[in-house]
Order: C-alpha cells, then sequence, then structure tokens
C-alpha cells in the first residue's frame, strides 16, 4: 500500500498497534482491560410494565338523526351541527349538496376536521394534482367534541 485511501487522499501512518492519541481515553484499551464507565450511565432498575385494562364494553349503538338507520361504522360518522348527534358521513353529503350549487369541475369533498370543501378541477379530471378549494364548509365544531365520540375513543385509546 501507498499510504492513500480509496479516493488518494493521504493518510497519516499508524504502526498496526500503535495508541492513537486523537481518540478520547478508553478506545485504544488492550484485549482483558476494563471499560472506564461513569456512574451515570451504569443501567438502572426499570419497573415492569404492565398492559392497561381494555374496556368489556360493547360499543353503544347509534342511529343516525337524518335517515334513523344504525350507523355500523362510527369512525366515519360525523356529528350533527347543532346537536352533536351521530349522522352518516353519506347523509351530510347529501344535505350538503342540496344547499351547493356545484358548476362545471367541481366536486364536494371532505377536506378533514370536520370540513368539507368545493373543490375545482382545473382540467375537469377528478385525479388531477392541479385544484383549488373554491370554498370551506365547516360542518362539526373544533372547539367541542360530542359525547359520543368520547365513548368510543375510550373504548380503543386505553393507554
Amino acid at each position: 500500500m501507498d499510504g492513500r485511501d480509496n479516493r488518494g487522499r493521504r493518510r497519516p501512518f499508524r504502526g498496526r498497534n500503535s495508541e492513537r492519541s486523537d481518540r478520547p481515553s478508553g478506545h485504544g484499551r488492550k484485549h482483558g482491560d476494563k471499560p472506564n464507565f461513569d456512574k451515570k450511565s451504569v443501567p438502572q432498575e426499570r419497573p415492569n410494565w404492565t398492559a392497561p385494562v381494555q374496556s368489556t364494553e360493547p360499543l353503544p349503538e347509534l342511529k343516525c338523526i337524518r335517515c334513523g338507520l344504525p350507523i355500523t361504522d362510527p369512525h366515519s360518522a360525523l356529528s350533527e351541527k347543532q346537536t352533536g348527534e351521530p349522522v352518516h358521513f353519506d347523509c351530510v353529503m347529501a344535505e350538503i349538496q342540496k344547499h351547493e350549487n356545484l358548476e362545471a369541475g367541481d366536486v364536494l369533498s371532505y377536506i378533514g376536521g370536520g370540513r368539507f370543501g368545493i373543490v375545482n378541477f382545473n382540467n375537469g379530471k377528478n385525479g388531477d394534482k392541479n385544484f383549488t378549494i373554491k370554498k370551506i364548509l365547516e360542518w362539526e365544531d373544533k372547539e367541542k367534541r360530542a359525547q359520543w365520540r368520547d365513548i368510543i375513543a375510550d373504548h380503543y385509546s386505553i393507554t
């Protein structure tokens, strides 16, 4: 070897067993030497983890106050604006579409956080990435969380 690394740079010569002075103490130990640990780095005893107890109560049976049918997927349900009672997602979409006039290229879309938006796709294609949100419709109040949502969340979120 000519003393160069794989990129052609010179590297300083150090003998095979030479002690490197630029390393912190403890790295040039010989076989059988004990490491120098601070007292802070010694492992501490940790308490054993016990799993939380999951609720055995069944989920409440929810009914849509718009159509009267049972809500089979409570995760996709929304809260009614005035009362906070559960409503099917599709019932909310139908209600909004009755009151909003959609133009060519407009689509009613859920944009998250209890909000819907009237989205206009410039080329008229729903899969197009070039779009603008023309109007935001607040459906659920961000500040108030419905009681039926708390019951469902407590059933799944146990930690």
